[in-house]
């Protein structure tokens, strides 16, 4: 989905997922209980019903199910009466950051995530951790890897230097590459931007077509990501497998549905996401539900409001995808449930709820939407492991309280998750996010630190090394941290703004070969490295700038952001100019947390010059 929001923080959140594989403990490796049952409840096997019946899982795998089961002797027992159990929900449609994301989304339901782009070095680390049986406290990954896209199409705006397919003849040895990477699917991009008002190349029809059966010939699904109704029909009569949008457009193709039938291509709507591009606070709902809200931390409360940032009343192109969603089924169309989250107004994990709400608002059954969240997915991907509660499946479980057969929403109703047998520690999560929470709280209430009343950073007039009004100064930051190559200094030299008597002249060099480069001069509000300070009696940053002519970034850091920084971009000039950002324009920062502010050069590879002076806060 083309979200400004993710454009401007995607690449750096794949460097975080790539240092969270190395700096953060791999998963629990842990044993399944010997034998588990529960029992006198309501199954849902992923397409069918059992009002009542017992579920035995012996050594992370189902062994059992129906209503005249025996427990073994010295299984634990669950007494499932007035609740439902369910297999391990599929979010078909999403972008994991790394062994967070999945651990959230783990914390729902979500057992599996199919990623629709990504790192393909970070997927590839996760998924041999997972054949290791590592991994028990995180989702699954499946991924798309690289997804295929035209030279400066969709998926090059994130400042990740991927490669494009420019020609029919290329396709066989780009899906090769693809596949050698360790795609386990394969995504192509064929979407202009028109309809959200962004205008980027894209493959045309022939290229589409040679990347699908090269694909296709090589054993790989081939998914599109597409823009329009137009572009659905050319990517399905192009032989796509699936659909991993539906058109947020106003023109509904009145035989697309039937021909998807014909030709066996399933749809991810991603209604939720599609919720959010027309203006609707998709995620509103998960936040103030008591059986969801506990495990949702302020940030991913702040993200569930977002929308995105069009400034036109969308509405009309959401009820067009909604009508869509009626035509598919039907037409007999497989429909399953992508959120395509971290996108704004999604969550891993909860916005899975939301998905099957919106696919029963849309027509669905309550039990065709659960199918559309586990056996559907499971089916068109090949994951015959799971999806389904079957002797000899994986025994990935979701206990849940109520009938969601009867009304979806008790799906949010969680009692208990299982991830190969492993019970899920949702009563230790839930206690890490009020610690959130809490200390949130009582940043808030923070003095602002000494020395920052005037609001004033610096204005380099006191000689070199640079000096700061408040905090712990300034530092060079580059992306060697995260394993890259580039470098910086930073100097105080003669003349600044407005005839003042020094600058802060930033030089360096930025180097190829990370997705996500930079380097510069880091200002750090706090004590320490990294600490928060409140400066939410602030409303904007100002600072002054001029250089080679080329776009740098201001980036600010928070702990409410995690480790993705909130960036806004400016020309050093050959003159110098005053640049007066809003907090709020940093993603809606408020302030209170303020850990870092950084001037960098990047992505682009190459050298850089440019000088900052009267930085401030106001």
């Amino acid at each position: 989905m083309l979200n400004p929001w993710i454009c401007r923080r995607w690449a750096l959140a794949l460097v975080i997922a790539a240092l969270a594989l190395i700096q953060l403990p791999h998963g629990l490796t842990q044993e399944p209980a010997r034998a588990l049952v529960i029992t006198k409840v309501r199954i849902f096997d992923g397409t069918a019903v059992q009002p009542a019946g017992t579920v035995v899982v012996v050594d992370g795998k189902i062994t059992a199910v129906g209503p005249e089961v025996k427990a073994p002797a010295d299984a634990q027992v669950i007494d499932g009466s007035g609740k439902t159990l369910l297999p391990g929900f599929i979010d078909s449609h999403t972008h994991a950051f790394g062994p967070p994301s999945l651990r959230q989304a783990l914390i729902f339901g979500v057992t599996t995530e199919l990623e629709m782009f990504g790192d393909h070095q970070a997927a590839a680390a996760l998924r041999k951790q997972q054949a290791e049986g590592q991994g028990a406290d995180r989702a699954d990954l499946r991924s798309s890897g690289t997804l295929v896209t035209a030279p400066g199409g969709h998926g090059t705006q994130f400042g990740i230097k991927i490669p494009t397919l420019t020609s029919p003849e290329e396709a066989p040895a780009f899906i090769d590459a693809r596949i050698a990477e360790g795609s386990d699917y394969i995504k192509i991009v064929y979407d202009d931007g028109k309809t959200y008002g962004i205008n980027f190349p894209t493959l045309n029809k022939a290229t589409l077509a040679a990347a699908i059966a090269a694909a296709k010939r090589r054993g790989k699904l081939a998914v599109v990501h597409i823009g329009t109704n137009e572009g659905a029909r050319a990517a399905v009569e192009a032989g796509a497998n699936g659909l991993v949008h539906l058109a947020a457009d106003r023109q509904i193709d009145p035989d697309l549905a039937r021909l998807m039938a014909e030709r066996r291509a399933f749809a991810i709507p991603t209604l939720t996401v599609l919720e959010s591009v027309a203006g609707i606070v998709s995620g509103a709902s998960l936040i103030t539900d008591p059986r969801l809200a506990p495990y949702i931390s302020g940030t991913d409360a702040d993200n569930l409001r977002r929308t995105f940032p069009f400034q036109s009343d969308r509405r009309e192109l959401y009820a067009g995808a909604q009508e869509m969603v009626r035509r598919l089924k039907a037409a007999g169309v497989p429909i399953l449930a992508g959120s395509d989250a971290p996108n704004p107004g999604t969550l891993h994990g909860a916005s899975i709820h939301r998905e099957m709400e919106l696919l029963v608002q849309a027509g669905l059954t309550p039990a065709e939407a659960l199918a559309a969240a586990t056996a559907q997915p499971a089916e068109q991907f090949g994951l015959s492991d799971r999806g389904r509660l079957a002797p000899g499946r994986r025994a990935d479980l979701v206990l849940v309280n109520g009938d969601p057969t009867r009304d979806i929403k008790a799906t949010r109703d969680i009692v208990g998750v299982w991830k190969g047998g492993v019970p899920v520690d949702r009563a230790a999560y839930r206690a890490d996010v009020e610690k959130q929470k809490a200390a949130a709280a009582r940043q808030e209430q923070a003095p602002p630190p000494p020395g920052s009343e005037s609001g004033w950073v610096s204005d380099f007039e006191e000689g070199d090394p640079p000096k700061a009004k408040f905090g712990l100064g300034w530092s060079v930051s580059t992306d060697q941290m995260a394993g890259g190559k580039s470098t910086a200094e930073m100097r105080v030299t003669p003349g600044g703004a407005g005839n003042s008597k020094a600058a802060l002249t930033i030089t360096g060099q930025i180097a190829g070969g990370l997705a996500y480069a930079w380097a510069g001069a880091m200002f750090s509000p706090g004590a320490a490295p990294m600490a928060p300070v409140n400066l939410s009696s602030n409303k904007e940053i100002t600072f002054w700038a001029k250089g080679d002519g080329k776009t740098y970034r201001v980036m600010l850091f928070a702990q409410s952001l995690g480790f993705m920084p909130a960036m806004q971009t400016f020309v050093a000039g050959p003159e110098w100019k005053q640049y007066r950002f809003a907090l709020a324009q940093f993603n809606g920062m408020k302030g209170h947390d303020l850990t870092g502010v950084v001037f960098a050069g990047g992505p682009a590879a190459g050298a850089f010059s440019f000088q900052i002076d009267g930085v401030r806060f106001q």
